[in-house]
């Protein structure tokens, strides 16, 4: 495998990856009302629409891209900003091929999940698959949110099930497994 990537997506597990992990919504305030602390927000559209709605994620996951199109100026800015402040208190940058998790996109969530500060990972790639490791990175009751195409957002209240479920997802991809647990910073 390339670079630092410890996970790759094999093509016959991909249809498992299609039904969400949670209710899906439309409106984000409904779905923060619903939500708890701490946030991780996987994708532009849905750290757009949380931010719109007010709310600073813990930690957001975007590639700039939506659908594999190039996002639209105003999410770019609202998002990454336009070379000036963000809503979010650190910036990181991370490679992520898509189809795949890197053991630097890995670290680099548990990280922004342990800091006391608001972070937005940019990912040089895609960052879509990282709501399965944001579901095992995050403390019991916490919420992922991710978006499903042409549906809506995705909450995920973690808990044991769905970090279960997460798990075996995870294991089932082609990579070492083990490596992609340190990166987490997970009990094996």
């Amino acid at each position: 495998m390339p670079g630092d990537v410890v996970l790759e997506l094999p093509a016959a597990l991909r249809s498992e990856l299609k039904p969400p992990l949670g209710p899906v919504y439309t409106d984000a305030d409904r779905l923060l009302d619903d939500a708890t602390e701490p946030i991780v927000a996987v994708g532009d559209i849905v750290t757009y629409h949380l931010l719109d709605a007010g709310h600073t994620p813990a930690v957001a996951l975007v590639d700039e891209r939506t659908e594999r199109e190039a996002v639209d100026r105003e999410v770019k800015t609202a998002v990454v900003g336009d070379n000036g402040p963000t809503a979010f208190d650190v910036r990181r940058s991370v490679s992520n091929p898509a189809g795949t998790l890197t053991a630097e996109l890995l670290s680099t969530l548990r990280r922004a999940v342990d800091a006391g500060e608001s972070t937005l990972v940019v990912v040089d790639g895609e960052e879509d698959l990282a709501a399965l490791p944001a579901i095992l990175a995050v403390p019991d009751g916490a919420s992922v949110v991710y978006g499903q195409p042409g549906e809506g957002m995705v909450l995920v209240t973690t808990g044991p099930e769905v970090r279960d479920h997460a798990r075996s997802l995870l294991e089932r991809m082609t990579g070492e497994y083990s490596r992609a647990r340190s990166a987490l910073a997970l009990e094996l």
